[in-house]
């Protein structure tokens, strides 16, 4: 879990959701920069196989993860109709690979569920809470995870 507090009960915050894989998450808007169309990535060699590679955003090289790999759901095959949603891990700027951006929600404190204590661990290391809503469930992801620290300073 993150080392962050959690916010008060009944506290709005707000989030952008978006799909992987046919599957719905969603991060701190907080955290995001832009959303942007895919745009080929530069191949890093011997890079983990959730990094797509790097691409040039106004002179800066930012790495592009695909968040369905590093999620354990399976490698995106990008195309036109894929999003890069730019966000800052711990004060590193990274694109997260996603097939499209859903919503820009506000969600109070209090309807953020904890994640089952039937998952496994390896959810629970990315995934921080459930928000429930008539149509699907949203898991939150905790962007401080899906970076490891070393790769932080190796990217």
């Amino acid at each position: 879990m993150s080392d962050r507090p959690s916010p008060p009960p009944g506290t709005d915050q707000e989030v952008v959701a978006f799909r992987v894989a046919e599957q719905d998450f969603c991060v701190d808007i907080m955290a995001v920069r832009e959303i942007r169309g895919w745009t080929q990535a530069t191949i890093l060699p011997h890079a983990p196989t959730y990094v797509k590679g790097v691409i040039n955003l106004r002179g800066a090289v930012v790495p592009v993860l695909d968040l369905s790999a590093r999620l354990g759901l399976g490698a995106l095959d990008p195309g036109p109709r894929h999003v890069i949603i730019i966000a800052m891990i711990d004060g590193q700027t990274v694109g997260l690979l996603a097939d499209v951006v859903s919503d820009i929600l506000s969600v109070s404190s209090d309807r953020l569920q904890p994640v089952p204590d039937i998952a496994s661990e390896a959810a629970k290391t990315y995934i921080t809470g459930v928000i429930a809503t008539e149509e699907r469930m949203i898991r939150k992801i905790d962007l401080e995870r899906v970076l490891p620290p070393l790769q932080r300073v190796a990217a």
